[in-house]
């Protein structure tokens, strides 16, 4: 009927690689098997058993009837005060003792009246499973081992969708690489060797472009369990695969001396990042940049030429603003805590660098900071004063 070796093979493989124990398929076998076998030789409510043996490869099919009395069960109609036991109540096969009036409509495929079972086993005893030998059918063999050959793909199945989100779910919030397979209306289907990605349009850098099989690296936003199989949600263009990107390349922020504290980003155009050091002999900003600026450049290249502005995070609202809008320079800052906003006041000719092109600059230094910013112009004598301003 079944093909020993190839059975045994798979079993010990489910068992060392997907840590799968072989009792489990086993029984995922017999349950698929007896299944089967109903379907196409039993009767509805039969209760089939059947037993696989791992050694001659064989099959035998049993029915199984429970012994049961005329107190848990209704032969012919309920009389008056009886209640027929229905839906999940009705599939109690193990134990069919009533509670109070409450009983079972007897059916002589899966009871047997206690009488009857003591007639073929002495000792039988109510609740006891009667087994009944079922007939071996000839041509039970190809069904019987399509069906074990589908039992084992569907464990795999279900082995592997653990394994890869078990791998994949650590990785969630973490840069990942992988290979570009093809593009559909914007949206790029990415090949991460056991599981499948999509980096959706809005989530890619504008301006970039993917050829089939080029390398990607993406941030892995989402590990979604569907019916296909394990999927995941990538983007390029979240503000956190900045940040990551720079812990990568920052051995400070790894060590935990350096802190991304915020970040703003208009991917593919200009991002903001504000930075803190717990190390009071560590320049946060000299970090970031690197010597002759090597780290941000690299960063910067693996967006595509994206500007970055690195700023140095200050627990004080005001300092914080002012850093956020550079390269503009500040003449003052006042905020209003409960409205969460602030006025700030730069000279007629740093005006249009606060705001910047198409209000970028005051756009991202609001997001940075978490407040709705106000710039306004001041007149000022001569840029000297200003400056002086700036530094009070």
């Amino acid at each position: 009927m079944f093909d020993l070796k190839v059975i045994h093979s798979v079993l010990d493989q489910l068992q060392e690689e997907r840590g799968i124990p072989k009792e489990k398929v086993l029984e995922a076998i017999e349950l698929s098997l007896a299944t089967a076998y109903k379907k196409e030789f039993g009767k509805k409510s039969q209760y089939i058993r059947a037993k696989f043996d791992l050694n001659t490869g064989s099959a035998i099919f049993e029915q199984v009837k429970v012994v049961v009395d005329e107190s848990q069960v209704i032969i012919g109609e309920p009389e008056e005060g009886e209640v027929v036991a229905e839906g999940k109540d009705a599939e109690k096969i193990e134990d069919l003792t009533p509670e109070g009036n409450l009983k079972v409509r007897y059916d002589d495929e899966h009871h047997i009246l206690i009488g009857t079972a003591k007639m073929i086993k002495k000792d039988a005893k109510l609740g006891d499973e009667m087994v009944f030998p079922l007939e071996s059918k000839a041509d039970f063999g190809r069904i019987a081992a399509q069906t074990a050959k589908q039992v084992i793909i569907q464990k795999i199945r279900e082995a592997e969708k653990v394994s890869v989100m078990g791998e994949f779910g650590q990785k969630e919030g973490e840069i990942v690489t992988g290979s570009v397979q093809r593009v559909e209306r914007g949206n790029i289907f990415i090949d991460m060797g056991r599981a499948s990605g999509i980096l959706p349009f809005e989530e890619q850098i504008p301006g970039e472009h993917y050829r089939q099989g080029e390398k990607v690296r993406m941030y892995l936003t989402r590990v979604e369990e569907t019916p296909r199989g394990i999927f995941l949600r990538l983007s390029r263009s979240h503000p956190k695969f900045l940040s990551k990107l720079f812990e990568i390349e920052v051995p400070e922020i790894a060590a935990g001396s350096v802190e991304v504290k915020a970040v703003a980003r208009e991917a593919g155009a200009r991002s903001k990042i504000a930075v803190f050091s717990h190390d009071a002999h560590v320049d946060p900003v000299g970090s970031m940049v690197g010597q002759r600026g090597v780290r941000v450049s690299t960063v910067m290249s693996e967006l595509g030429g994206e500007k970055i502005d690195i700023i140095e995070w200050s627990p004080e609202a005001e300092k914080f603003i002012e850093d956020a809008l550079s390269p503009a320079k500040v003449v003052s800052v006042k905020v209003n805590p409960e409205e969460v906003s602030a006025v700030v006041e730069v000279a007629e000719d740093q005006q249009s660098l606060a705001i910047g092109k198409g209000g970028q600059n005051v756009r991202l230094a609001a997001k940075l900071t978490g407040f709705r910013i106000d710039i306004r112009s001041v007149q000022t004598e001569t840029a000297p004063e200003a400056e002086e301003i700036i530094k009070e």
